[in-house]
This record gives C-alpha cells, structure tokens and sequence, in this order.
C-alpha cells in the first residue's frame, strides 16, 4: 500500500510540473507571394518588350537542396550553427512554395505564351529546372537570402541543347530574431528572387 501512495505522490508532483511549464503554440506561416502589376524599382528587374512569339516554358518541379527538406523557419544563428524552428514552420514545404510562386509569377509577367507542368501535353519551347539552395535568415548580417540555381534548355527541331545555366539570390534586411520578422523577410527575399528569376528567363529565352 505503501508503494502505491509513494507512486501516486511521484505521478501528482511530475503533472504539476507539467501544468506550470509554458505551453509553446505551433504557427504555420503561408508561404505565397503574388507578382505586383507593376514591379517596384528596388526589384531591379527590366520590362523587356515581348519576344517575336511568345514561348512556352516547361517549369519542372522545383527540388529542395540540403537542409530544405522541413519546413521550419531557418535562421543562420550568430555562432554561425543553422536552426529550423519547430514551433515556427511554413504552411508547406519551402519547395512547393516556391514552385506555386514561381509558376503564378512566370504566368503572371505576360513574356511566355504557357508555362507548363510536367505531364502537360501542349509543346514547349524550353525547359527550366530550379533547385531551391538556400532560404534562410542570416541573423549575423541581418539579411534574409532566397537562392536558386536554374538550368535552362532549349527544345529545337527535337533536339535538347544547354541554353543556360544561373545562380540567383534574393535578399531582404532581417532586423531580429522574432519569428514574424524572420517570415516576412524571407517572403521579401523570395520575391527578388523570383523578379530575378523573371528577367533572367526573358532575356535567355529572347536569345534562345
């Protein structure tokens, strides 16, 4: 009897323990961010005129590089180590973000007739792979980074050729280590990125 009381008193002590610690809420931040009608300037992105035609892309999913396969809010800590928030995650993975972003953008700049889905069946002009490399607020610097490299090829008469080859970055100031400022700037981070995407796409696909 006496171990059965002892037992009890352990299991009461140990679940007011648990009462006083503090209960951290989960929060899902979306991830999406919509083209402006208009660009602003500080997106550095040039209003090319319209090609002869307009091309048709073949957008191939968009991979994740190391470390992106979660989807906790990243940060580069000031002692240089990474952390991905557990309490603090994107609604969807970084990856599938971007590839709805991307797709919505691209569509949205009015330069390519179609921009196309694996598995569609209309023809494309080129085919655009991306990865994902970094998305992460660098807290030493204060500079939210978006990067990505894409591979460009072009379709003629059949035949695949390399058209090109990019590594593009967005960034955006950070200004603390409060998870709502870390979300909008990685948001203003990918939306250079994605406005660099856009030009660098016009320009190769006019010369392509």
């Amino acid at each position: 009897m006496k171990r059965r009381i002892f037992l009890s008193g352990a299991l009461g002590v140990a679940g007011c323990g648990l009462a006083e610690r503090p209960y951290e809420q989960k929060r899902d931040w979306p991830l999406s961010v919509a083209r402006p009608t208009v660009l602003p300037p500080d997106l550095n992105t040039a209003a090319l005129p319209p090609g002869p035609r307009g091309w048709a892309l073949l957008l191939r999913t968009v991979q994740a590089g190391p470390g992106l396969e979660t989807r906790g809010l990243r940060s580069l800590q000031r002692d240089g180590s990474v952390r991905s928030d557990f309490y603090e995650t994107w609604a969807v993975l970084p990856t599938q973000g971007v590839d709805a972003a991307l797709r919505e953008w691209l569509a949205a700049s009015g330069k390519f007739s179609a921009v196309l889905s694996p598995g569609s069946r209309l023809a494309a002009d080129f085919i655009v792979e991306a990865t994902l490399t970094e998305f992460v607020a660098d807290l030493r610097t204060g500079t939210a980074r978006a990067t990505m490299s894409l591979v460009v090829l072009a379709l003629r008469d059949g035949a695949t050729r390399l058209l090109g080859q990019f590594a593009l970055t967005g960034e955006a100031p950070v200004g603390s280590d409060d998870p709502v400022v870390i979300a909008r700037a990685l948001l203003g981070a990918l939306e250079k990125l994605l406005a660099a995407t856009e030009q660098a796409l016009a320009g190769l696909t006019r010369r392509g």
